[in-house]
């Protein structure tokens, strides 16, 4: 009976710590990036050309060579191919904007993509396919440019789909490089800046040749707007077949005002047709979030930012903190920039893993 007692204690008392156990990064870096495939592996990525790599679901995390050249670099976004195996995105203005690629576990590194444009700045690199990638970056005369490498990241090409205009002031934000998301042919990128919020969404425009190369249309998304530090910061996407075969996504937009963290006036958004429109959310998350994800295990959407996290189980249209409890650092919920679960990482080193009963109802 008093084993029983003391295992019940031990149960419940797990189950009401907070949902990210801390780790130890060995890094000060900002981190930004972050991408989990599984199997234990991970890789970060942050400020001052560093990169981490765990092999062992977060036990350890090594840091990696810095590239050449990168020291003084933002990596902003890491994509994962295996556990040898990545790109890494750098922004800043132009040739400060770079692609790196490593295939010996971050032992060496190649220089394989630097921006073109003087004026130019990569937002975020995301890869759909297990070879192909997308590099998107901020307007160039008027217009958002995008990259693609059919290698896996080792040549990039620039491209000329039409539907990339691009509003006075409007441009994408490198948070959490989590602006542009894809999940098998739909793919989708969110922007902010100018008077208006955005969501560009991919399409195939077929010509009479019978060719169907892709094009892009945009639509007005209701998140805060009006400064260069509002807008669209994240999306995610849910995407299931019903049982005639269509499918059908929901799509969740989040963002806010970066500088004033704490407004939660119109920091999330939802779409049920692909992007094309969207209402927002009826309960908000508590402030500016700069990364949200869907957990497919749990049905749970899951936001993060520098004064909390959220998570709504109704496609983003309501959301509920999730709050560390008194046995637990009263910031165990706070500081994070960007999401791959189960793996979340932030300012000053700080890197997140979230316990599996974190999101049961």
């Amino acid at each position: 009976m008093r084993l029983a007692i003391l295992i019940l204690i031990l149960t419940l008392t797990s189950q009401a710590k907070a949902q990210w156990d801390i780790e130890d990064s060995h890094t000060t870096a900002s981190l930004r990036g972050i991408d989990s495939i599984g199997d234990g592996v991970a890789w970060a990525s942050g400020t001052n050309g560093t990169v981490l790599r765990t092999q062992d679901d977060g036990s350890h995390w090594q840091a990696c060579t810095i590239p050449p050249g990168a020291d003084k670099l933002d990596f902003r976004g890491i994509q994962v191919f295996d556990a040898n195996t990545a790109i890494v995105m750098s922004s800043g203005k132009g040739d400060l904007s770079r692609i790196y690629k490593t295939t010996d576990g971050c032992q060496t590194w190649k220089l394989v993509f630097t921006n073109p444009d003087a004026d130019g700045f990569f937002d975020s690199v995301n890869r759909v396919t297990t070879k192909q990638l997308y590099l998107l970056g901020d307007p160039v005369d008027g217009k958002f440019s995008m990259y693609f490498s059919s290698d896996a990241g080792a040549t990039w090409f620039g491209t000329d789909d039409p539907g990339l205009d691009a509003d006075k002031g409007d441009g994408a934000f490198a948070a959490s490089n989590s602006s542009f998301t894809s999940k098998a042919i739909f793919l989708f990128f969110g922007t902010g800046g100018g008077s208006a919020a955005h969501v560009y969404y991919s399409y195939s425009k077929c010509g009479a040749s019978g060719n169907c190369p892709m094009a892009w249309a945009k639509s007005e998304v209701p998140i805060a707007a009006g400064s260069p530090a509002s807008g669209v910061f994240s999306l995610a996407l849910r995407a299931t077949m019903n049982l005639s075969g269509k499918v059908q996504t929901a799509l969740v937009a989040i963002g806010g005002v970066h500088d004033k963290p704490q407004l939660s006036d119109r920091t999330a958004a939802t779409s049920s047709d692909g992007g094309t429109t969207w209402l927002l959310a009826q309960t908000m998350p508590g402030g500016y979030r700069s990364a949200v994800v869907f957990d497919s295990a749990t049905q749970t959407w899951i936001t993060v930012g520098p004064n909390g996290t959220d998570i709504s189980r109704d496609d983003g249209r309501n959301w509920k903190p999730l709050k560390p409890t008194k046995e637990d650092a009263p910031d165990a919920d706070k500081n994070w920039n960007a999401l791959s679960l189960p793996f979340v990482v932030g300012p000053n080193g700080r890197i997140g893993k979230l316990r599996p009963t974190a999101l049961n109802p």
